[in-house]
């Protein structure tokens, strides 16, 4: 099976490790079928582009590994073409679908990448596989919510990563249930698996004696940070050797910085971006992960914390209960700084079985990549077989 998956959800020059789920079960679906990915690419003028926009030119010569992977083009303005960029991205979409002439179209990323694939595929005749991953479907802007409507209604098959995302499917945007499938995110256990905490900690410069927290994500207000920094700052007094690590970047890096210079009691580093194998060691040097985000569709960290041996404190936001209970972290209130304080030093104050929480998730991004080969045959067969039907009418 030809398969063309498009996605700016995707490795690029500058940001490496973007869209690494994706990537990874793409990676692992090359292996079983003809692959292409399009990786389209929002072109601002040099006089308009966003400040927190990170990438002014698709680099052509950027290779990932493991991909065949073409990066494309579109005109773009902030603000002003966002209800044109599903059109301007389809745009660029058509010669080269047409080149590579595949078998069906699994596009990651519902407005504006899904909305281009959605009419590229249907110029071309060809069936539609959308994924959804979390914040693509709990869009707040109205444009981008009315867009993203056709999108998850005529796919053959829409992916989501976790149970809560197919509910959402289907009572926001009237999706059909029979074309819902869960096919939740997998590990890499050749990089997070549990490892000595003394040998992570020597590496990292750590005190052996010290409480380690760590967070991994994007330094953004909707992971709830400022309550995770008000947390930190109320368990100051009472344990002295607590730390908070911070792996990532983002828009708050600015104001972590300042607040953390504010205030001595805060005892907190910023990591910044860090690759797989950094990420697996901070998890090990530490006590405990924890992610006490306001929204989330099925968050790989945590997934990686688990195989890690590492316990988790984290809100019962989106899928995050279908991957925590009560064996395996603390569930704390999104936007509590109390309720989170109170989490974290229960999590602390715990005996925590390092190979039983390892043992809780086996699933490697292979079988992602099978499941996600089946519900495009499946698109494939359901596609041929309507045309057909049509035909015999």
């Amino acid at each position: 099976m030809r398969i063309l998956v498009v996605t700016s959800q995707f490795p690029i020059v500058g940001e490496p490790n973007r869209g690494r789920p994706i990537h990874q079960t793409v990676r692992e679906l090359s292996k079983l079928a003809d692959v292409r990915v399009l990786s389209p690419v929002a072109q601002y003028p040099s006089w308009a582009t966003p400040r927190s926009y990170l990438f002014r030119a698709a680099d052509p010569g950027f290779l990932v590994p493991g991909c065949d992977t073409r990066y494309v083009t579109y005109p773009a303005l902030p603000m002003i073409s966002r209800p044109f960029n599903g059109w301007l991205c389809a745009g660029a979409l058509h010669a080269p679908l047409r080149e590579f002439a595949p078998d069906v179209v699994l596009s990651y990323w519902l407005y504006p990448d899904a909305f281009g694939a959605m009419r590229s595929a249907a110029r071309a005749r060809l069936p539609l596989v959308v994924g959804a991953r979390g914040s693509d479907l709990r869009v707040r802007d109205a444009v981008s919510r009315r867009l993203t409507r056709p999108v998850v209604q005529n796919a053959q098959r829409v992916l989501v990563v976790s149970e809560d995302l197919g509910r959402v499917a289907v009572a926001a945007y009237a999706a059909d249930a029979a074309r819902i499938r869960v096919i939740s995110n997998g590990c890499d256990a050749s990089i997070f698996h549990p490892r000595n905490r003394g040998d992570a900690r020597d590496a990292l410069g750590i005190d052996t004696k010290t409480e380690l927290v760590t967070y991994v994500g994007r330094l953004v207000p909707e992971k709830g940070l400022r309550e995770l920094l008000d947390a930190m700052r109320m368990l100051a007094a009472e344990r002295p050797d607590l730390q908070m690590a911070f792996v990532g970047e983002g828009p708050m890096r600015g104001e972590l910085e300042a607040r953390i210079a504010a205030d001595p009691a805060l005892r907190v580093r910023l990591v910044g971006a860090q690759g797989p194998m950094q990420v697996a060691e901070w998890m090990a040097a530490s006590d405990l992960v924890t992610l006490p985000s306001y929204s989330e569709g099925h968050p790989n960290v945590l997934v990686e914390a688990l195989a890690c041996g590492r316990p988790v404190v984290a809100t019962p936001v989106g899928g995050i209960p279908e991957v925590v209970d009560a064996t395996t972290g603390v569930m704390i209130a999104a936007r509590d700084p109390q309720a989170l304080a109170a989490g974290l030093r229960e999590a602390l104050s715990r005996h925590w079985d390092a190979a039983a929480l390892a043992r809780r998730f086996s699933r490697g991004w292979d079988q992602v990549a099978r499941d996600t080969l089946q519900a495009c045959e499946e698109a494939r067969a359901e596609f041929v077989g309507a045309i057909r039907n049509a035909e015999a009418a």
